[in-house]
């Protein structure tokens, strides 16, 4: 019994992973940007800055510890703001993603960059 709890604990974790995977794939192309995106390493936090209409150079500030937990905050906070959603909504990203981010990629909340900066 132990091998069949295990088994279906990884096939549920690989589903919930492949879901996330959809889900900011869906975000990355509402916002005008390539979904395939979500794959590649370090070129994904650069779209989801470019989501937050943050300069690219803010990748940096993700490498220096505590301060990327501020930076993560921030940019979350931005990237609600360019959908349309409140302040809270962005903490909501932050700290339960998994819930928020298919929130924001099969729901009704349309992308509208405040600012162009790349």
């Amino acid at each position: 019994m132990d091998d069949f709890g295990s088994i279906l604990l990884i096939l549920i974790a690989i589903a919930i992973g492949l879901f996330l995977i959809v889900s900011f794939w869906k975000v990355f192309v509402k916002a005008g940007q390539p979904g395939w995106g979500i794959f590649i390493p370090i070129y994904n936090v650069y779209l989801l800055l470019k989501i937050a209409g943050r300069p690219g150079w803010w990748l940096i500030l993700y490498l220096i510890p505590f301060v990327n937990l501020v930076i993560g905050i921030i940019v979350d906070i931005d990237i609600a703001k360019n959908f349309g959603k409140d302040t809270a909504f962005g903490l909501g990203l932050f700290f339960l993603g998994f819930i928020f981010i298919p929130i924001l990629a099969f729901g009704s909340a349309e992308y509208k960059s405040k600012s162009a900066e790349s």
